[in-house]
């Protein structure tokens, strides 16, 4: 059942809200109104039904508790409300009676509850609050990440993030959501919000997916597995595995990364890190060895490169991924996390031009994606081309 003395005092609220005369800094007469039509309040306008009557009474009643004035169509009394006007002197009454708390009351709880996460070890957590703060301090909206009136439940949203950022122990999704929250699906209903902090405060994961970006933390929804094959020989607890017997490779999950070590790197010169799983199954390279990274790479993925280079520092290292702004990103963004000196593979203006009956059309993202790399150098030439072409080309397209 609809209380519609209720329904009509919350919508004057949030205008009231909404406007310079909540917070003292109207400089003019400002009058906080509600209008009947029939979109705002269509079982008004219902003939069929009697909450006509209803709505008038009510309207009355609180008219008659000087909380509104109601203002007649054509000033005909008792006849058609035209719209309802707030007595903004009995903004504390109208507050009571909808059983709400007033906005500044609510900024000022919010803002002594997110202070203390400006201390916690969680940098883009940190940024988030600082962003909030702001906005709460100019008394602007935060409902787009927030209910002020729900602070439990910010608290638990804040929690995650801040969980999330400081996880070192790898997990799937489940468990982390048991681990902190005794509910193995809350951090799933939860999970679009953070991931979408995440990638607005942290510039590195703006073009992660979800899987990839929760994986740098080493949350998992499904066991993540590095893919490798070469002439290499393996060693796991003492057992040695030569892969290069194995044509397609081996997988090995993130939590037994740590218990292998490799045993023989002598007839390795390159090693090419692959983008996509297609890719690495059907490439062959000699005195190589391939790993793949299943789109951005992550910690554990990171880890195993750096045990391969620290073993063979002197091969030349590859990366071979898509020739587009993803696939650039990727490139750029391996080398600077991993600090090995990788060069591209295949990613080049011949390679481009060889396969561009396969090539697709750029979006207006991937547009304005590209036009940002463009002054990356070892890049630009490539980048132009397909700017001036529309053009971008998948790594699976490369099929020698």
């Amino acid at each position: 059942m609809v209380q519609y003395d209720r329904m009509v005092l919350n919508h004057l609220l949030d205008t009231y809200e909404n406007s310079l005369l909540s917070i003292g800094e109207n400089r003019r007469k400002i009058q906080i109104e509600f209008r009947f039509t029939r979109t705002s309040i269509p079982a008004y306008y219902d003939e069929s039904s009697s909450e006509y009557e209803k709505i008038h009474i009510l309207m009355n009643a609180l008219e008659n508790k000087n909380m509104i004035t109601v203002i007649w169509k054509d000033h005909k009394q008792g006849h058609f409300i035209q719209k309802v006007r707030m007595n903004a002197d009995q903004i504390d009454e109208i507050y009571r009676y909808t059983g709400r708390k007033p906005k500044h009351g609510l900024e000022e709880e919010n803002r002594v509850f997110l202070q203390k996460y400006l201390n916690e070890d969680a940098p883009v957590t940190v940024s988030f609050v600082g962003y909030l703060l702001e906005r709460l301090e100019n008394h602007k909206s935060v409902k787009e990440y927030i209910t002020l009136e729900n602070l439990q439940e910010t608290e638990k949203f804040f929690r995650a993030c801040v969980s999330v950022e400081q996880n070192k122990t790898p997990c799937y999704i489940r468990e982390f959501s048991i681990q902190h929250f005794q509910d193995s699906k809350y951090f799933e209903q939860i999970e679009s919000r953070i991931i979408r902090v995440f990638r607005q405060f942290d510039e590195e994961y703006k073009e992660m997916d979800a899987v990839e970006l929760l994986a740098e933390y080493g949350i998992y929804q499904t066991p993540d597995f590095v893919y490798f094959k070469g002439d290499v020989r393996l060693l796991v607890e003492g057992e040695e595995m030569n892969l290069s017997l194995l044509k397609q490779g081996i997988g090995i999950s993130g939590e037994d990364i740590e218990n292998i070590r490799f045993s023989d790197f002598s007839r390795i010169q390159k090693v090419i890190t692959v983008e996509n799983l297609t890719s690495f199954f059907r490439c062959h390279e000699e005195n190589s060895l391939l790993v793949y990274l299943g789109g951005y790479h992550n910690r554990v993925r990171r880890k195993l490169l750096q045990k391969i280079y620290d073993a063979i520092p002197a091969a030349k290292y590859y990366h071979f991924g898509d020739i587009d702004a993803g696939g650039f990103l990727i490139f750029l963004d391996l080398r600077k996390k991993t600090e090995i000196p990788f060069e591209s593979f295949r990613m080049d203006l011949d390679t481009l031009k060889q396969y561009s009956q396969y090539g697709k059309k750029l979006t207006e993202t991937d547009k304005k994606r590209l036009e940002k790399l463009e002054e990356e150098k070892e890049f630009s030439e490539v980048i132009r081309y397909m700017l001036e072409k529309n053009i971008k080309l998948e790594q699976e397209c490369i099929i020698e």
